[in-house]
């Protein structure tokens, strides 16, 4: 398994990529600093570090074929980088704001980050997935539909519902293809950095971000070759699998 991991320097990035490539995969790691990815990536067997701004269709387009070259293809593509609230309110947890006091430019770095940069990131990937023969999987993450809906939780929330929209018309577009895409999220909030720990409400643990490791090597293996357009949540994933196995 060819593995690009964008946003894998730290986070929930950073524990999806370390659970593929200590599981045997070959894993691409990206951040917005190429030397910072690839000081991460060191750490790492076998993976490699890529700069990457999500943003930028120049810079997509870049990485993607350094990955491609250096992995000898790419099998599975985990669109994973994003950047949160703080960005726009550092006290979104405790002093939330109105839309209407949200910055524009800030508003629009979120949702180019978070949605935009799903879609060129993808569109790139799967462009070449086709062009090979039309295998591969994409995993979208994403976030629980409650957090989608929080007061004061202007763009981070509409920019992650898009990118599940964006999920579930891609795994339609891609339905006929041997290319799967499913969705995977954590189920609650999590040790990344994006939600300041002194400001978790009482009696809410934040959980480890290592919740991600085994659901997507799970995705990655050829248990998991007929999975499209699923949700998994990983708090959740020994008992989805176990009703899957099933037959429920």
């Amino acid at each position: 398994m060819k593995a690009l991991v964008t946003g894998g320097t730290s986070g929930l990035g950073f524990a999806m990529a370390a659970a593929l490539a200590t599981s045997g995969a070959t894993v691409a790691l990206t951040g917005r600093s190429g030397e910072r990815a690839s000081e991460v990536a060191a750490g790492l067997p076998g993976a490699i570090g890529i700069g990457l701004d999500v943003r930028d269709e120049a810079s997509v387009e870049k990485a993607v074929d350094e990955a491609w070259e250096r992995l000898g293809g790419v099998d599975m593509l985990v669109n994973n980088a994003g950047i949160g609230m703080r960005t726009v309110n550092p006290r979104f947890m405790t002093d939330p704001q109105g839309f209407w006091e949200v910055p524009a430019d800030g508003f629009r770095a979120v949702i180019e980050t978070n949605l935009t940069g799903y879609f060129l990131v993808a569109k790139s990937v799967t462009k070449r997935m086709l062009a090979a023969g039309g295998h591969g999987h994409i995993v979208n993450i994403s976030m629980n539909h409650t957090t989608m809906r929080l007061p004061g939780f202007v763009p981070y929330g509409p920019s992650r519902a898009g990118s599940e929209a964006l999920s579930r018309i891609m795994a339609a577009d891609l339905r006929d293809t041997d290319i799967r895409v499913n969705l995977l999220l954590p189920g609650g909030g999590t040790h990344t950095g994006m939600i300041p720990s002194d400001a978790v409400p009482g009696g809410h643990a934040l959980l480890e971000s290592s919740v991600m490791g085994p659901p997507i090597v799970w995705l990655a293996s050829g248990d998991a070759a007929d999975v499209h357009d699923e949700r998994i949540v990983a708090v959740e994933f020994d008992s989805w699998l176990r009703d899957r196995n099933s037959g429920r």
